[in-house]
């Protein structure tokens, strides 16, 4: 039987969900962007990426404490300089994979 609090739960997540994406898609959808504010949001990917990832890459245990020469970080400089130069996805992953498979077996 379901309760009438995760009732109320439930639809309120799903409006705390739906409303910040549907206001500002309404709200701009009428209106042209100007082109510098265009090209600053293709930059919030990259920025959310890196906050996620980062500190992963140059923290360790618990609690956290930064470690600067961890084998990921080591792994993932080069496979970043390989991104930028050749923009291969498949080429990427697999470096990637590659070198941290490799910093495995001699780190």
């Amino acid at each position: 039987m379901m309760n009438t609090d995760y009732l109320v739960v439930f639809i309120g997540m799903g409006i705390v969900t739906y409303v910040p994406r549907w206001f500002p898609l309404a709200f701009l959808s009428r209106r042209q962007l100007p082109q510098w504010l265009i090209e600053w949001l293709d930059f919030i990917p990259a920025a959310i990426l890196s906050a996620l990832v980062l500190p992963c890459l140059v923290t360790a245990g618990d609690p956290r404490h930064l470690e600067l020469f961890r084998h990921e970080l080591l792994v993932a400089i080069p496979t970043f300089i390989f991104a930028l130069k050749t923009r291969s996805l498949a080429g990427t992953v697999i470096l990637g994979m590659f070198l941290f498979w490799l910093a495995g077996i001699f780190l």
